[in-house]
C-alpha cells in the first residue's frame, strides 16, 4: 500500500514543552520508529507534517526586525520544512538502518486569493500565552488571536489548498523507491498568477487538508492522521464522551467538532475517504494498527464499514 502518514504537532512537541531543538530530536526520533514499523510492513510511505510552534517561533524572531525587513509567512513556511524535514530524514535514516532512501521535498502548494479564509483567520502559531499577554501583544503586533484550550494564540489565515504543482517530482521520487517528506506544514502557499508564474502569499495552510490533497492526487490506500489521542470522540470533553470507531463520510462530515483541533482532521479524513481510500485517525504509537483498522477512527465510504457513527 502507499500511504500518506500525517504527523500531528504532537510528533514534534509535546503541549507545553519549551521549543528547543532537544525537544523536537527527542519527539521526531519517537516518531519516526513508528513510522519506521509501516515501511518494514512492506508498505511505501509518503510523510507530511504540522509546523504551527515552528513557523509562529520565527515570526516572532522576525519581530526583531524593522517592519519591513521581517521574513513573510511563506518563505518562513520554507525554512520550517526545511528544518523539521531535516531531523525526520535523519531520525527515520536512523531507525530504518539506512536501508531505503529518505529525501525532503519542500513543496510549494496553490491557493485562492479570494479565498474566504484570508478575512477570518483560524490557523494557529507559535506559542500559547495567557489571555493579557496576547492581547497585549496582538495589540503591538497587529495580530488576531483566539483561544486554544484554556491559553490563547496567535492565529493566521489558513486558505484551502488547492493544487500541488511539485507532484511530478514527488512521482519521481516515489517510483525510485524513496520515502519522501514532503508537504511540510500544510505546504508552501503561492498563488498562480494569470501568466503562470508563482508567487508565496501570506498564510499557514492546514497540514491535514493539505494531506488529504496529496493523498488523494497520489491515489494513495491510506491516509494516516496521526495525533495524540487515541480517536475522535463524540462530545469530547463532557461526560458523555465516546470514541468512535467507525463513520462514512458522509457521517463525518455532521459532526459538530471543534474547529481549531479535530474538526480539520475529520473534515481531511472524509475528504480522502470519499475517494475510496481508508482514512484513520489516531495515536502515532497506534500507526500500524490503525492501517489494519484494529485501532483510532477509521473513515470509509465502503457500506460495510459504517455503524452509523459506531462508538467503542
Amino acid at each position: 500500500m502507499l500511504v500518506v502518514a500525517a504527523l500531528g504537532g504532537n510528533a514534534l512537541l509535546q503541549r507545553g514543552q519549551p521549543l528547543t531543538a532537544q525537544n523536537q530530536r527527542a519527539n521526531i526520533r519517537t516518531a519516526c520508529m513508528a513510522l519506521a514499523d509501516i515501511v518494514r510492513a512492506g508498505h511505501r510511505l509518503v510523510v507530511t507534517h504540522g509546523n504551527g510552534p515552528q513557523v509562529g517561533l520565527l515570526a516572532l524572531q522576525g519581530a526583531a526586525y524593522k517592519p519591513d525587513e521581517a521574513y513573510p509567512l511563506d518563505v518562513l513556511g520554507a525554512e520550517t520544512g526545511g528544518m523539521i524535514g531535516y531531523m525526520i530524514e535523519q531520525e527515520l535514516e536512523n531507525a530504518l538502518d539506512h536501508k531505503q532512501p529518505v529525501a525532503t521535498l519542500l513543496t510549494q502548494v496553490v491557493v485562492d486569493a479570494d479565498d474566504p479564509a484570508f478575512l477570518t483567520p483560524t490557523k494557529f502559531i507559535g506559542p500559547v500565552y495567557e489571555r493579557n499577554e496576547a492581547e497585549a501583544r496582538a495589540d503591538a503586533a497587529g495580530w488576531h488571536i483566539a483561544p486554544d484550550g484554556d491559553k490563547w494564540r496567535r492565529v493566521v489565515a489558513s486558505p484551502k489548498p488547492q493544487d500541488i504543482p511539485d507532484l511530478r517530482v514527488l512521482r519521481l521520487l516515489l517510483d525510485q523507491g524513496v520515502i519522501v517528506i514532503c508537504t511540510g506544514g500544510g505546504g508552501i502557499p503561492v498563488l498562480r498568477l494569470p501568466d503562470g508564474a508563482m508567487i508565496g502569499i501570506e498564510a499557514v495552510i492546514d497540514k491535514d487538508a493539505a494531506s488529504a490533497l496529496l493523498a488523494r492526487r497520489l491515489g494513495a490506500d491510506a491516509l494516516l492522521l496521526l495525533t495524540d489521542v487515541d480517536a475522535a470522540y463524540r462530545d469530547f470533553g463532557t461526560d458523555h464522551a465516546a470514541p468512535i470507531a467507525r463513520i462514512t463520510p458522509q457521517e463525518a462530515r455532521a459532526l459538530d467538532l471543534p474547529a481549531g483541533s479535530m474538526g480539520p482532521k475529520i473534515a481531511a479524513a472524509a475528504d480522502f475517504a470519499q475517494s475510496g481510500g481508508l482514512a484513520a485517525i489516531g495515536r502515532l504509537k497506534d500507526a500500524l494498527a490503525l492501517l489494519d483498522g484494529t485501532a483510532g477512527t477509521q473513515v470509509r465510504s465502503a457500506p460495510e464499514t459504517s455503524t452509523e457513527g459506531e462508538t467503542q
